[in-house]
């Protein structure tokens, strides 16, 4: 995890009981100790609670671990995280829960991680393969909404048919439909299905939708937006449409 943004986000989300991702060890650059001293007598403190340790480091060896050159001087080494199936008796009976199928990109991916933590999704439902083994790009790219955020795997089709038998109305972002976002009531509790650029959604999860909605485009363009775009625009206009 690269950051002290991830950083805090691991920690959060494990001191929260939301993941049990844990912090093994904190590589400082040791020429930018000086400008960390405030964030390392916090994780200091920190870690004598939680167990990990901080080793001050030549900055070459970060460089090296990171992916990027944003982390700032500081990285985490972590252990995995579980990711738990989705057990129907768990869903919330008013939540608001959603999937991203088909999505390319890792850095797309936390970019709608993102975007769905802020407009309050209750938790993120993971298709068997996903991107989460490239867990630090996807807390770097979300600003560690990934830590943040219950996550769980399930195969598309099971999870929108559990989600069917709780209740749940099961809304999929499609093109082809006369149905505009901004003309449908879409009210909890809701599965929302947003599908990759290249990919869509399957058809097998698509004909298990209860409602099928299009983003308005404001001039004529043939291109799909970006999984990330469009689940921040269904999101928020679904919390929109709750938030009282």
């Amino acid at each position: 995890m690269e950051g002290m943004q991830s950083i805090r986000s691991v920690i959060a989300g494990n001191e929260n009981g939301v993941n049990d991702r844990k912090i093994e060890e904190i590589l400082v650059d040791q020429e930018r100790a000086g400008a960390l001293s405030k964030e390392l007598g916090w994780l200091s403190h920190v870690g004598e609670r939680l167990g990990f340790s901080i080793r001050g480091c030549d900055g070459g060896e970060i460089d090296a671990l990171a992916l990027g050159r944003s982390h700032g001087g500081i990285l985490a080494r972590c252990s995995e995280r579980t990711i738990p199936p989705l057990d129907v008796s768990e869903i919330k009976d008013h939540g608001f829960y959603v999937m991203i199928e088909g999505i390319e990109d890792p850095y797309n991916f936390g970019y709608a991680l993102r975007s769905l933590y802020a407009a309050g999704v209750d938790a993120i439902i993971l298709d068997e393969r996903n991107w989460m083994s490239a867990a630090g790009v996807v807390a770097r790219s979300s600003a560690g909404a990934s830590e943040l955020f219950p996550l769980f795997t399930a195969k598309p089709t099971e999870a929108a048919d559990c989600f069917k038998s709780r209740g749940y109305t099961i809304v999929c972002a499609d093109l082809d439909t006369p149905h505009t976002l901004e003309e449908t009531e879409i009210r909890f509790p809701v599965f929302l299905v947003v599908g990759g650029e290249r990919r869509g959604i399957s058809r097998a999860l698509l004909d298990r939708a209860d409602l099928k909605v299009k983003i308005s485009y404001g001039r004529d363009f043939r291109a799909s937006l970006s999984a990330a775009s469009a689940a921040t625009i269904l999101a928020y206009e679904i919390f929109r449409q709750n938030r009282k």
